[in-house]
């Protein structure tokens, strides 16, 4: 019993808490001690939260997020405008904005160097006019050459991946927001220290926040021993500080230049449900293969420059065999908050503005601005058939309030709303016209629109688009629609809190 308790104070998860709980009662124990300076200390703090008001007012932020911490600064002035100081800016650091443009520069001047002309300016213009902001925003031109598969499954994706990966040769690039020892990530280290002790040049990076619950402290260097490179993005400390809001919520994976994969899809059991989390989880990828994937090889390198201080010639790594016979156009790109463009935002919108037919969306979180709101009910109301798909089983019973709230208002007007009533919906996809589709790893809530760097691929007249919309269907079918009766039949007490949630939705 001894041991377990000792085992339990000294995880990784419990010491920082006890560390920003000490933090916490010093600040307010120096607040208590200014309380013999009250008079001073109130009209500090009054001035305080007025200068942060107007900056959050000027600042570039999403409206909605600027709302979330202005009723805080307004209702409880001397403490509103520390509390945002310590957790609200979403800003990232000075060095880590320098230092990660510095490498996307070189980034997207190689890319522009090694990648081909792929011919898209002869397609229709709405479609040249959105692959054009994606090549000149997210800095990744569109490639002619890639065949693509849609993975409908975890389970599917797991496969392929330990398919392609024990055909490595020359190297193995990992980046994924979470890992999680079991059978998933245990079978696909296996292969990592094979192929690492055969002279692949293996790397791998996770995120820290994501891994915190999941992974040992100084993982990394465990993995090192092993032969494998390894980075850690942004590790956590304990420390109050609002830059651990950023997050590396990307999941790469490359093979010898000429085979990747991206989606939702993180290395742990419930995501191909070995395991029941949230009932059955349901996710899905893109595999990649051909010139398309050296566009995530770029991303990866240029995170992993940042984080390890080398500098890579992004030529050597370009693909080396494609079907020259590939349909379509792929486009991967990648959103992150250091540029103040909501890439993926701006992607989605113009999927849904220019939709003519049909737009469909599976995305776990519903947690829209204003923006995405009218886009959505524009085109239901202009005829176009939206439906978006969100889990029944939630993870996070808040957000999941938070994205109910929204159903009422999109059901008036039109758009038909899906809960995955196996479980839990983790996908994120947009499948438009018979014409375009994207996967990636881009929810629709503000942390991963806004927060986070995040990575999706744009496809237009690949195979992979009807199966895209093929598997929407499919998922539709196991599904419950909620209807407008449904929606106004809710409490008043449960909508009082969702609406208050949802006030607050830009800070979860």
């Amino acid at each position: 019993m001894l041991k377990k308790i000792l085992r339990f104070l000294t995880q990784r998860v419990v010491i920082t808490a006890v560390f920003i709980l000490i933090q916490a009662i010093l600040l307010f124990g120096i607040i208590w001690k200014l309380n013999n300076y009250f008079v001073y200390f109130y009209a500090a703090n009054i001035i305080l939260s007025l200068l942060l008001m107007l900056g959050i007012i000027n600042g570039k932020s999403n409206p909605a997020y600027k709302i979330a911490w202005l009723i805080p600064i307004l209702l409880i002035p001397v403490f509103g405008g520390m509390f945002y100081i310590v957790f609200g800016s979403n800003r990232t650091g000075r060095y880590m904005r320098e230092k990660m443009g510095q490498i996307e520069d070189e980034m997207t001047q190689a890319v522009k160097e090694v990648s081909k002309a792929s011919g898209i300016e002869q397609l229709p213009v709405d479609v040249v006019n959105q692959s054009h902001y994606i090549t000149q925003w997210a800095y990744s031109p569109p490639y002619k050459h890639t065949q693509t598969e849609y993975l409908p499954m975890g389970e599917i994706k797991f496969e392929r991946m330990m398919e392609e990966l024990k055909k490595a040769e020359h190297y193995i690039f990992l980046e994924y927001f979470i890992i999680q020892e079991g059978k998933m990530w245990n079978s696909i280290l296996e292969i990592l220290k094979e192929k690492a002790a055969a002279g692949v040049d293996v790397r791998l990076i996770y995120d820290d926040m994501g891994c915190i619950l999941t992974l040992p402290t100084g993982y990394d260097k465990q993995l090192e021993k092993l032969g494998i490179k390894c980075c850690v993005f942004n590790p956590f400390v304990p420390i109050l500080s609002s830059k651990f809001n950023t997050r590396d919520h990307r999941k790469i994976c490359v093979i010898d230049g000429n085979v990747g994969f991206t989606g939702g899809i993180n290395l742990a059991d419930e995501y191909i449900n070995e395991f029941e989390k949230h009932g059955h989880w349901k996710d899905t990828a893109i595999m990649l293969k051909g010139e398309a994937v050296f566009a995530l090889t770029a991303m990866f390198l240029s995170m992993w420059n940042y984080l390890r201080g080398t500098e890579e010639d992004y030529g050597k790594y370009y693909p080396t065999s494609w079907d020259e016979n590939a349909k379509g156009y792929v486009q991967p790109f990648t959103d992150n908050p250091l540029d103040d463009e909501a890439v993926g935002e701006t992607v989605y919108l113009n999927l849904i503005n220019k939709a003519k037919r049909y737009v469909y969306i599976t995305t776990p979180y519903l947690i829209l601005d204003s923006e995405m709101i009218t886009a959505l009910t524009t085109a239901a109301k202009s005829g176009i058939d939206v439906r978006i798909i969100t889990p029944h089983v939630p993870d996070k019973w808040y957000v999941h309030a938070v994205s109910r709230a929204h159903y009422e208002v999109l059901t008036e007007a039109g758009v038909k709303i899906y809960e995955y009533t196996p479980g839990f919906v983790h996908a994120k996809t947009f499948v438009v016209d018979d014409d375009y589709a994207v996967v990636g790893t881009i929810n629709l809530d503000y942390r991963s629109l806004y927060l986070h760097f995040e990575c999706a691929v744009w496809m237009y007249g690949t195979d992979s688009v009807a199966q895209v919309k093929e598997d929407f269907f499919k998922t539709q079918q196991l599904s419950q629609e909620i209807t407008l009766q449904q929606c106004r039949e809710v409490s008043f007490i449960r909508r009082l809190g969702r609406s208050v949630l949802r006030v607050f939705a830009p800070l979860m």
